[in-house]
């Protein structure tokens, strides 16, 4: 999770960093002829709002879904596990994250292993 948040800030100031040396060459070229000036399609302080609430927009769905992932991963379940040769129920309590694949932890700490004739059932406890 830290890491793709990483990837974004690099993304964001490398292309700053590259807008900005633009900007630069284009101020410092001076051309003989001056260009002619063209009105932008929308003002200066518009845009700058407008980049400045899609930022916001941004970062505001990123914690969002930073929480909800992080509410979903700490979520406690219900784990059914059933032998399919003898038909045998045994039932666990762990979090949602800490079920992978075929073996998970319980919430006192006991790690299990499922055996290839065993099944598991997840039950969320909604």
């Amino acid at each position: 999770m830290l890491g793709k948040i990483l990837i974004t800030g690099v993304v964001i100031l490398i292309a700053y960093l590259t807008i900005r040396s633009g900007t630069r060459r284009r101020a410092g070229s001076g051309t003989a002829s001056l260009p002619s000036r063209q009105e932008p399609p929308l003002p200066t302080g518009a845009l700058r709002t407008l980049a400045y609430g899609m930022a916001t927009v941004l970062m505001a769905g990123s914690l969002l879904w930073m929480y909800l992932d992080y509410r979903s991963a700490r979520e406690v379940v219900t784990v059914r596990v059933i032998n399919a040769s003898t038909g045998s129920v045994t039932t666990y309590r762990a979090r949602r994250s800490d079920v992978q694949g075929r073996q998970f932890n319980t919430l006192d700490g006991r790690r299990v292993t499922l055996a290839d004739v065993d099944r598991m059932e997840l039950e969320t406890g909604r």
